[in-house]
Parts: structure tokens; sequence; C-alpha cells
């Protein structure tokens, strides 16, 4: 991938000291970041100091499609996951207009993908979700806890090495 190589993978801490099993970066205007201050979308990489790589065209076309034809998404997380890589139940709350969708496209190994509702009470539901899979979290899903309890290794090709890669779009900043 020639966007990791301007923008490196890292893996991240949490607002907890604690670091994450997932690496990321990110593609467009903005990339989430994290550490010991807190979660927060950044208009560089925190390792480089570079601006992230440009959003891939695919991409927007997808989101006009899927997400807002008329509002672009401003950042794409990537998320890769490999071995026992996951993502804890969490909701999407650090963009500034909850009224945009975030859209997950699943590529390489499947994943384990759990749901529930907008209290972290609430009942959830496993699905898994495919390499090719799109989801679409809008309205009342849009704040639903959600989170990847694990990945099926093996059972892609796609990833070089293996593994699974989440490409997130997102309209972060507030449209003015």
């Amino acid at each position: 991938m020639a966007a990791a190589e301007r923008a490196p993978f890292a893996q991240y801490e949490t607002a907890y000291g604690k670091a994450m099993s997932v690496a990321m970066t990110a593609f467009g205007p903005l990339g989430w970041t994290s550490d010991g201050a807190g979660y927060r979308y950044a208009d560089r990489h925190p390792g480089t100091g570079g601006v992230w790589p440009d959003m891939p065209q695919a991409l927007l076309d997808l989101w006009a499609k899927l997400g807002d034809p008329e509002t672009p998404p401003d950042s794409c997380l990537i998320n890769l996951y490999r071995g026992d890589a996951r993502m804890g139940l969490h909701q999407d709350r650090d963009e500034a207009d909850p009224r945009f969708p975030v859209l997950s496209i699943s590529l390489g190994d499947t994943a384990v993908f759990r749901i529930g509702g907008t209290s972290r009470k609430d009942p959830t539901r496993s699905l898994r979700l495919s390499s090719g899979d799109v989801c679409r979290l809008s309205g009342p899903a849009r704040l639903a806890f959600h989170g990847v309890d694990r990945i099926l290794p093996g059972s892609s090709s796609l990833v070089p090495g293996g593994g699974r890669i989440n490409l997130t779009l997102r309209r972060a900043r507030r449209v003015a």
C-alpha cells in the first residue's frame, strides 16, 4: 500500500494509556488519532508530521452513492487487523455532526462484528462481515455501540500477509 509508506500504520494508545491491537492510518484531510490526551481528528500523521494521503476517487464515489451525495467525507480511517487484533464496543462520537453516516468497507479476512443499541447496556448481536461487505451506520444506528470481536484468519487471501483492512469513511468536521 503506497499510502502506508507516506502515512505508516501505527498502534495508537487508548485514552487510558493502553496500546490498541489494531494498527491505523488514514486517507483524506483528516485522520483519527489517539494518545493519553484522548481521541481526536488531526490534519497530520502524528509520526511523520506529513499530511494524510489523498482519498482515492473510488472511495469518494462510493460515499456519494451510499453516504451523502452533497457533502464529501473528510476522513477515511484505515484499520489493519492481524492476529488477535480486535476493537472493543464503542460509539463513533468524535464527529461534529452525527447526521452524516459512517460507511465501513471490509477487505480481507472475515470479521465477527458486534452491534448493539445506543446504550452500552443494550443487547448486542454478532454478524460476519466478509471481504467486500459495506456497513452503513446512519439514522438511529449512527450512534450504536459496535466493535469487532475477532477476525477469522485465513478466510481471505486478499491482504498480503493475512488479516483484515477496514476502511471507514465519515464526515468529521461541521459543514460550513
